[in-house]
């Protein structure tokens, strides 16, 4: 027990939490518990993760902001290769803090995790040369059940640390990113 340190309510949005495992390293290299169920437990975070996913990307992609509409899901995200900027958006109506967010530099070399409860909007961009960005999550992927908002949303106004040598122009998004709505819709959209 005791093995991380748990940064809770960042940037002041009830529930988001930055962990910071302790990592045992020598000249051989290192060992880190990525997961423990009981140090959670005794920072009082209790999840039932049932799914852990892994995604890999090149410089400049950016994943995002996406929710889940009728299958809400928490997630505890890292990076086990490169560096990648990533953004969570509090949408739980009635929260104090609709509508505002939180973006940390997550990466190999800092082995941070980022825990996103139920209710946000996500995304990452990568901005090293290549990424790869593992997940657990609280409950299985549902097709059709994702939602996006426009990741340069001015209404919400994450600052994107575009990769060196790009423009915003060179990200790369998804067809369906391209076209995620904007806050204002949604805000409409959900009578909010």
């Amino acid at each position: 027990m005791g093995k991380i340190t748990v940064e809770k309510n960042v940037n002041g949005i009830e529930g988001l939490c930055v962990i910071t495992p302790t990592v045992y390293g020598d000249d051989r290299g290192y060992f880190v518990e990525t997961y423990n169920q009981n140090d959670m437990e005794a920072e009082g975070l209790s999840y039932n993760f049932v799914q852990d996913n892994q995604s890999a990307s090149k410089k400049g992609v950016l994943r995002g902001l996406h929710f889940q509409k009728n299958f809400p899901q928490d997630k505890l995200v890292r990076v086990i290769v490169g560096e990648v900027y990533d953004v969570a958006v509090d949408l739980r109506p009635g929260s104090a803090t609709f509508g505002k967010h939180y973006g940390i530099l997550l990466s190999a070399q800092n082995k941070k995790q980022f825990l996103v409860p139920k209710g946000f909007a996500h995304g990452f961009l990568v901005v090293s040369d290549y990424a790869e960005f593992c997940y657990k999550v609280t409950d299985f992927y549902h097709p059709n059940d994702e939602g996006g908002l426009m990741y340069n949303d001015p209404d919400i106004g994450v600052e994107w640390p575009i990769p060196e040598g790009m423009t915003e122009a060179d990200l790369i998004l998804s067809d369906k990113d391209k076209v995620n709505a904007s806050f204002a819709d949604y805000c409409k959209e959900h009578n909010m």
